[in-house]
């Protein structure tokens, strides 16, 4: 059956080179990336349709929970809707936009990227904390794999005080957190290692991009 979910996309074209290569780690900070996103002219599009066209790019913002010193990180199997990614171990919660998200926001980007990434929060987990900042690292992007081709990362960051303040619900399944240190051993889908490249790069000297409350 054809999926007629539409989602938001952007054309690859309008892109930035360096945010469509083969591999793309690219630390830019929240302004910058929703500027560029809002120029590019969005679009709401059936997304059968461009899961199989690699001319537009599904906008997807991508989670990723450590603790505040970063030395551990809640991860989970992926068991999702996503089953090109089934049995890999995810870093990240992330999902679709959709026009749902849009409500309130009229045309802004910006807008609609920060409610999508709040309602697919606030689908997965049970319970988290209210007043948890998100803070935007960059973004990721993989040419390498089906799903990569189709769909850029847009990445943010929360970190939290004590590890029960995250309830999981049934999808993330065997919910756990780990040393940061330790999760190379893990089999990993593709953009948790570039998730973990970038906060490399975010966590270097030098200016830190926007937070979110």
């Amino acid at each position: 059956m054809k999926n007629t979910e539409k989602v938001l996309c952007v054309k690859r074209e309008s892109l930035p080179e360096e945010w469509v290569r083969e591999k793309s780690v690219v630390r830019t900070d929240a302004a910058a990336f929703f500027k560029i996103c809002a120029g590019t002219g969005h679009h709401w599009m059936e997304r059968g349709v461009v899961e199989q066209d690699p001319s537009f790019k599904q906008i997807i913002p991508y989670t990723i929970v450590q603790t505040q010193d970063g030395s551990r990180t809640a991860v989970y199997k992926r068991k999702g809707g996503e089953k090109r990614l089934h049995d890999l171990w995810s870093a990240g919660v992330g999902g679709h936009i959709n026009p749902e998200d849009k409500k309130g926001f009229s045309d802004s980007f910006e807008g609609i990227v920060l409610a999508g990434m709040t309602r697919e929060l606030d689908e997965e987990f049970v319970r988290r904390p209210e007043n948890s900042p998100s803070t935007f690292l960059g973004i990721i992007n993989e040419e390498t794999t089906d799903v990569g081709r189709v769909h850029l990362g847009a990445v943010f960051r929360i970190t939290a005080g004590r590890d029960a303040q995250f309830v999981p619900g049934s999808e993330l399944v065997d919910f756990q957190w780990m040393d940061t240190s330790a999760l190379h051993r893990l089999s990993m889908e593709q953009w948790s290692r570039l998730t973990l490249e970038l906060i490399s790069l975010y966590d270097q000297p030098g200016g830190a991009p926007g937070q979110w409350e």
